[in-house]
Parts: C-alpha cells; structure tokens; sequence
C-alpha cells in the first residue's frame, strides 16, 4: 500500500478502525477481529484506530493483544476524553482536564500492552476545560516520550488553530464521507494551513454506503444504528437508500461495489487524508483496502456526488445531545 502523511507521521494510505470489533455493530467475534488486525498489517495496512471508551476498555485490550507480538508494524492510535458510567453504557461525559489526561493516557498504556502511543487523540473537546490546558498536559506526555504525536477528534477550526499554537498537531479526526461534508468549509482548510492531516472515520456512512443494507431490520438488535440514530430513524433511512440505489449504478459501471466507489471518493479528499474504515472481519477489510488502489477521474468524482448529494442526506449525523459535542 502507498503512504501518506499525517503531520509528521507516515502511514498506509488507508487505516483500520476497531471500534466495532468491542462494541455497537453487534455481536463481537474476538477471534476473527485479531485475524483481521493481522490481516490488515500484511496488507499495508499501518495505522490502527481504538479509544478508551470502545467497549468501555475491552477495544484496547483486543487491539493490545492483535499487535502484541507485532508493535514494531503498527502506527497506534487512541483517544481519551469521552467519559462513561460503568453501571450505564449510555451515560456519557467529556473530560479534557490536565489530571484526566495523565490517567487516561497510563490506563490505555496499560490495556495496549505498550510503553508508547503513537497518535494521542483528544476524543472531544471538554467545553468546560480551555484547550491550551489539555493540549499542554498531551505535550506533556509526549516530552516524557509516552505518546509521540497529537491529535483532536471533532474540534472545531479555531480550536485546532488554539492547540496547534501549543503544539503541533499532526491529526484531526471526524466524520467524512459522501453524506458527511460538514468539515469541509472550514475544518480541512484549517487543517491544510497548519500541515496537518485529516483521518475520516465512517467514510462508509456507518455501513449503508456499502449498499448491503436494506432497512433497520437488516441490523443486529443490539447495533446502535437502530436505536435513535436520527439518519436510520423514521422515514430517513428509506430516503438515504435511494442515493445509494444510485451510487450502486455507477459502481457497477466500474465492476466494482458501492462501498469501493463511496471508499475510494473519500481517499480523493486529498494525499493529506487517511480513512479508517472499520470492520471486524477479513472479507470486508480485503474490499476496503483494494478501494485505496482505485482511480477516479474528474467526471467520475462529479458523478458519485451527484449520485449522493450532501444537501440530502436525511438526518443528523448524531443525536442532539451528542451532536452538541461536535465542532467546539
């Protein structure tokens, strides 16, 4: 696989996120979710995606054991700030204070099985904590040689450029896919004026990009898209698949499948950008990472816009609570 740039960090042009492999796509398969760590590493593959809340720790202790006879071939990524009650899953708060950020970061040193993190995320910007106090215990860390390089998760423009002016940020991490645009007016060129890469998470559209998807009871009961996910609620989900009818046309032109087609548009942001789809099995990693060698002319790019356009996604990308949280 060809590498690309995140700041000063060179990775695979196309990580792996691991978040569904613990937590929220259904029944996890810890076996199967190693094999395709391992997979994805012989493949090129570099750069492995996880948090401290996936699985409320399990997700780190996975990956941790995936990678533990292999670290030297791995770019390891984590994130902190999201914080949830034990005794209720769905009870969910932010922290971004100096004493968190020093737990956090032993606690996941801990479950990774590692002396060093390679890629330190900020999951969510704490409203209640300047950034310049988070940032600087994270520079912190990295002068002590725990973790090597920065990043924020769902920031906002004059957040990054805040952070970035304490230390250098090397990732922003948020949603981007064809019917996820939001960051575009001002987070990317935020981004680009500072050199600092952009790691698109669901670039699949949380699956239904992959056109394998026909309504909610195509989903497990406990996958967290068919509990109050506004895009997957109510009449939403039926309009949503009518663009993916039509993105599914255009993959056929190219003898490829949607996802490949949605996948590839998301690697054609720029040589700055780095999807990390997620998946816990083999077959569907093998489809994303041949989607990373897939070229797209102009009219093509113009065509599966067209196919999807962002001003009709139906729906949110979270719940208001949530959504409260992105973009600070």
């Amino acid at each position: 696989m060809r590498t690309r740039t995140l700041g000063g960090l060179t990775v695979g042009a196309q990580g792996l996120g691991c978040m569904g492999m613990s937590e929220f796509y259904g029944t996890p398969d810890d076996t199967e979710s190693i094999a395709t760590v391992h997979r994805a590493l012989d493949l090129g593959v570099t750069l492995l995606d996880t948090a401290d809340m996936y699985g409320m720790g399990r997700n780190e202790e996975l990956v941790g054991r995936a990678i533990a006879d292999r670290r030297d071939r791995v770019v390891l990524a984590t994130k902190f700030g999201v914080v949830r009650d034990p005794d209720d899953s769905s009870a969910r708060g932010v922290r971004g204070d100096a004493g968190y950020v020093r737990q956090a970061v032993e606690r996941s040193l801990r479950r990774l099985g590692t002396d060093h993190i390679d890629l330190y995320y900020q999951h969510r910007v704490d409203p209640t904590v300047p950034i310049e106090e988070t940032v600087g215990a994270m520079a912190e860390l990295v002068r002590e040689g725990k973790v090597r390089h920065l990043g924020l998760s769902e920031a906002g423009a004059g957040t990054i450029r805040r952070a970035h002016a304490v230390h250098p940020i090397s990732a922003v991490q948020t949603e981007w896919s064809l019917w996820s645009r939001d960051l575009e007016p001002e987070v990317v060129p935020a981004c680009r004026e500072l050199g600092i890469g952009i790691v698109p998470y669901s670039p699949l559209g949380r699956g239904v990009l992959t056109g394998r998807f026909g309504s909610t009871a195509d989903f497990a009961p406990d996958d967290f898209r068919r509990n109050g996910q506004p895009r997957f609620a109510g009449g939403n989900l039926e309009r949503n698949l009518a663009m993916v009818e039509a993105l599914r046309a255009l993959a056929a032109e190219r003898g490829v499948t949607a996802g490949q087609l949605a996948l590839a548009w998301v690697q054609h942001r720029g040589e700055d950008v780095v999807p990390i789809p997620g998946t816990k099995r083999r077959r569907y990693l093998e489809e994303n990472v041949a989607a990373a060698e897939l070229e797209l002319t102009p009219d093509e790019l113009a065509a599966i816009e067209a196919a999807v356009p962002a001003h009709a996604v139906a729906g949110e990308r979270y719940p208001a609570d949530a959504m409260r949280l992105l973009g600070r």
